[in-house]
C-alpha cells in the first residue's frame, strides 16, 4: 500500500520529453491516419478528373494555384515521412540499428530524408 501513495496523480504530457524515436513513432501513426483519411478525397479527385477534359482542366488549374501547390507539398511530405518512418521501423524489427545511438541517428535520418523530399518537391513545383 505504501507504493501506491507515491504514484503521480497528475501527469502533464506537455512536460514529458520524448526521445526523437518516440516522436517519430507517434508521427508515423499520425501520418498513417492522415493518409487513410485523405484516400476518399484523392479517389474523388481522380474520378472527377477522368470524367471529361473540362473537369481535368479545372482540377489541374486548382492544383496549380498557391493553395493547390501547398496541398501537394504537404501531401508529399506526409507520404515521405510515413515511408521513411516505416522503413526505419521495418529495419528495427529485423534488428538493424536497434542499439540506442544507431536508433537515434536513424530517427534523425528519417526526419532529414522526408524534409529533403519536401524541399525537392517544393523546388520542382
Amino acid at each position: 500500500m505504501d507504493k501506491n501513495k507515491k504514484r503521480p496523480v497528475y501527469l502533464n504530457l506537455f512536460k514529458i520529453r520524448l526521445p526523437v524515436g518516440g516522436i517519430l513513432s507517434i508521427l508515423h501513426r499520425a501520418t498513417g491516419a492522415f493518409l487513410v483519411l485523405l484516400l476518399p478525397f484523392a479517389l474523388y479527385i481522380l474520378d472527377a478528373s477522368l470524367r471529361d477534359p473540362a473537369a481535368y482542366a479545372d482540377i489541374a488549374a486548382r492544383l496549380a494555384s498557391l493553395e493547390g501547390r501547398l496541398a501537394i507539398l504537404i501531401t508529399v511530405w506526409v507520404f515521405a515521412q510515413h515511408f521513411f518512418s516505416g522503413v526505419r521501423h521495418l529495419l528495427l524489427d529485423v534488428g538493424i540499428g536497434d542499439d540506442k545511438p544507431a536508433a537515434r541517428r536513424n530517427a534523425w535520418l528519417a526526419f532529414a530524408a522526408s524534409a529533403l523530399v519536401a524541399v525537392l518537391t517544393g523546388v520542382c513545383l
